[in-house]
């Protein structure tokens, strides 16, 4: 291997670490790192993100690098509008769990004293998702099929880049291979971070930890809706 091929892979790989911390790509994590109360298993989710972007990069771009031939705009497009909608829906999810845990149930247990006097209690029980069993297809289902459509979006502007930079097939499908291990490496460093407010605050300041994930929520929504906007305004003009 010259000198050459190692210095474009190794600017694939840092490239593909920045990759990671494109804010629709941060946006998208955190709002299913904030569901967790552990660091580790936030560390999963952003390396199944990463899996699942590297795996849709690497079909697109091998299909393209094959037959020689660039992603139509319109096409491109279209699926930068489903990262939009994407970010919406995952917002909403966010928002939807929030509202089911502020959720109120009122019990009544009574029971007799020795007496024989009639006693009722009223507890209050607020409606928490419980924790299953989180296995690794658990925990990477949802973050890997995010990153396939994130994958999918940004396979455009990669694989123009490697058409348009790098003349041999296997090195071009390397390239994205080493790109793709950079944006895990990237996603799971900074998923790891995202969830560090999530977890400090879950189990003691529940409170705050329910206005961090709300702000989470609101803020995919919003990110989603400003780019879904300027996707159309483009389509527009």
């Amino acid at each position: 291997m010259n000198a050459s091929v190692t210095a474009a892979l190794s600017l694939g790989f840092i490239y593909g670490l920045r990759h990671a911390l494109d804010a629709d790509h941060l946006v998208a994590v955190s709002t299913i790192v904030s569901e967790h109360k552990s660091v580790l298993r936030s560390s999963l989710i952003g390396t199944f993100w990463g899996i699942g972007h590297t795996a849709s990069l690497f079909v697109v771009g091998l299909v393209v690098v094959l037959l020689r031939a660039a992603i139509p705009p319109h096409v491109g497009t279209a699926m930068e509008m489903a990262v939009a909608l994407m970010l919406v829906v995952l917002g909403i999810n966010v928002l939807w769990k929030l509202g089911k845990e502020r959720g109120l149930a009122v019990h009544a247990h009574s029971h007799l004293h020795e007496d024989g006097a009639p006693h009722t209690h009223l507890h209050l029980h607020t409606e928490k998702s419980h924790d299953h069993p989180h296995y690794l297809f658990r925990i990477g289902r949802r973050p890997f099929l995010v990153g396939l459509v994130h994958g999918m979006a940004g396979s455009a502007a990669l694989t123009l880049a490697v058409l348009t930079t790098i003349p041999s097939v296997l090195l071009g499908l390397t390239y994205i291979v080493v790109f793709g291990a950079g944006s895990v490496g990237g996603m799971l460093l900074m998923s790891a971070m995202i969830s560090l407010p999530f977890a400090t605050t879950a189990r003691r300041f529940s409170k705050i930890n329910w206005w961090i994930r709300l702000t989470a929520g609101v803020a995919s929504i919003a990110f989603g809706l400003v780019l879904g906007w300027g996707l159309l305004s483009e389509l527009r003009s």
